[in-house]
């Protein structure tokens, strides 16, 4: 059997650890858990952490246990949170559950013999617990001094922290101590903002069960500049592609900075140690030719999303950067065009205003400011600096429906850099 501790040391996964969880989990297949909170109908890469934590459970040959909070999303965990958050209608639980519950399932091996992974949901217990019965056999194993020690909850006592979320510990402590019960799960895995949470579990287990749980922490992920991992200028980072496209997903992991780019390869990916010592010395070798981040963003992207989605996101990544052909863009897919485009200067004709055609002078200086005048429209075209997707044209061209990509796109690139979206309607 794997060392699994050992694994998540040299990725740099480990932040805080019981003492005797290593010993414990070399003497045979344990079950382990990680719980994801179901505020979104999908996870993003922030999650993929905790994901890969269970994926490396799995792979060093344990039960690999995710739980979705179907009870305790209706609470709100206050962990990291400066304010309370709002509560989700069941409705809406439900959906966000269904969709997360895909997700994991790319990730996780759920018929491999016994340590298949399994996926529960905490309101199929909860849903039956009576409040009173709860409160007398769950809380008065826990002190309200042990609880207020906890540095989810120290951190929000000056500003205020309502008793629905003061008691969110106790509800997933419940949980650790239930999958012990019914599943022999004997250890929790989460984010260094969960042991205040997971060690409530272990008090659980000892003092209601005469059993003794584990619990592993990995560090909180931020990006060598200091900003926070996971957010990009338009917000998180999604796994879902019609959230996030495969090709923003890929853009994400292919512009990261060297230095994170040698710790998320160990992170996100299956490789071995051996395999990244010899990227990251081949990397050195010559920076400029990033192979660490192509490695990187190669892995997550086909993992997460599929080979086929990878190769289109690296095709499109070519229309801004590198020699694309027009075939190759005008076969891109509609999704893919709009990422790739999102954020450049786009325009919005009438088909009407097409006429039957347009001479580019007048697409370039009066129906877009692309050019600046008629005169600036006829030196770029005289400079070869304008093209028409992907093909450089003259003055003399005339814009006709038959060129528009999709029937309603045209791409024109001034220069090397400068890219316009026009839509026609």
């Amino acid at each position: 059997m794997k060392n699994f501790v050992k694994e998540l040391e040299w990725r740099g996964l480990i932040h805080d650890i019981m003492p005797g969880a290593e010993e414990e989990l070399m003497k045979g297949v344990s079950s382990g858990y990680i719980g994801f909170d179901p505020t979104a109908d999908s996870l993003h890469i922030g999650n993929l952490v905790p994901i890969m934590l269970l994926v490396h459970f799995q792979r060093c040959g344990h039960k690999p246990i995710a739980l979705l909070g179907g009870a305790t999303g209706m609470i709100g965990d206050p962990s990291g949170k400066s304010a309370e958050r709002n509560l989700l209608s069941e409705d809406v639980l439900l959906k966000n559950l269904a969709g997360q519950k895909v997700q994991l399932e790319k990730f996780l091996n759920f018929d491999c013999g016994d340590n298949s992974a399994e996926l529960v949901n905490n309101y199929d217990w909860f849903k039956n617990i009576n409040i009173l019965d709860f409160l007398r056999e769950a809380g008065k194993h826990l002190t309200v001094n042990y609880m207020m020690s906890k540095e989810s909850v120290k951190k929000r006592i000056e500003t205020g922290i309502s008793f629905t979320e003061f008691s969110y510990q106790l509800i997933q402590g419940y949980d650790f101590y239930h999958l012990y019960k019914e599943k022999n799960c004997i250890i929790q895995l989460g984010g260094s903002d969960q042991w205040g949470n997971i060690t409530s579990g272990t008090e659980l287990i000892r003092r209601m069960g005469g059993g003794e749980g584990w619990a592993i922490t990995t560090p909180l992920l931020t990006k060598a500049d200091g900003s926070k991992f996971g957010k990009s200028e338009g917000g998180n980072v999604w796994l879902d592609p019609k959230r996030t496209s495969p090709y923003k997903f890929y853009q994400y992991w292919i512009n990261t900075d060297d230095a994170d780019a040698k710790r998320f390869i160990r992170i996100f990916t299956l490789m071995s140690q051996e395999e990244i010592e010899a990227l990251e010395k081949e990397h050195d070798e010559a920076p400029h030719l990033r192979t660490l981040q192509k490695t990187l963003a190669e892995d997550i992207t086909v993992r997460v999303h599929s080979r086929e989605a990878y190769d289109k996101a690296i095709e499109a990544s070519a229309i801004l950067f590198g020699k694309n052909t027009a075939d190759q863009l005008v076969n891109i897919d509609e999704d893919t065009l709009l990422a790739v485009f999102e954020g450049v200067p786009q325009y919005e004709l009438t088909m009407d205003a097409l006429n039957g055609s347009i001479p580019i002078v007048d697409l370039l200086a009066d129906k877009t400011d692309i050019a600046s005048s008629n005169g600036d429209a006829r030196r770029s075209l005289k400079g070869n600096a304008i093209s028409i997707n992907k093909i450089k044209v003259q003055d003399e061209f005339i814009i006709q429906k038959e060129i528009l990509i999709k029937d309603k796109y045209l791409i024109v690139q001034k220069g090397k850099k400068n890219y316009y979206l026009i839509r026609f309607v």
